[in-house]
């Protein structure tokens, strides 16, 4: 069951983004934004105040990758695996941080919600290759000791 806070953070966007179908992506992307997830109640929730199936909404947030169902950790890290990232050996970088974190191809998010390491296409950083972002902070030019050190610093910070 979620608070009461996250429905009356979903009133907010609704109301600021209007009570029509159309604006099922803004509001879906600020809840994102702001719980780095979007909780399956409040997807329902949205769905109905806009007037929309809840079967039309699902189907929405699951075309786009960007949403997530799942909660992520407080640091949520994007390792490139596109072609000019995947030749200057990404993969390397991405299992050494899944060993650091104890994390797998199923498992994402550490249990203590302070990372989220995911695999993309494209960060559009190529020239910078093999790259990763850090909410969104580009990290350029990698190796899997620099990842390792990355996370050990962030560990530090969040304490």
């Amino acid at each position: 069951m979620l608070e009461q806070s996250y429905f009356a953070k979903a009133d907010e966007l609704i109301a600021r983004y209007g009570r029509q179908p159309s604006a099922i992506i803004p509001v879906l992307e600020d809840i994102q934004e702001a719980y780095r997830y979007i909780p399956r109640e409040l997807l329902t929730y949205v769905a109905d105040a806009l007037g929309i199936k809840e079967s039309k909404a699902y189907s929405i947030a699951t075309f786009y990758k960007n949403f997530s169902f799942e909660p992520k950790g407080k640091y949520v890290i994007k390792v490139c695996d596109g072609t000019a990232c995947h030749v200057r050996h990404s993969a390397p970088i991405l299992a050494a941080m899944q060993k650091e974190l104890g994390l797998s191809a199923q498992k994402h998010t550490t249990d203590d919600m302070l990372f989220t390491v995911e695999t993309v296409s494209c960060l559009g950083a190529c020239g910078l290759a093999p790259t990763l972002t850090v909410n969104d902070e580009v990290h350029p030019k990698m190796t899997p000791e620099k990842a390792v050190a990355l996370l050990q610093e962030l560990r530090g910070e969040a304490q």
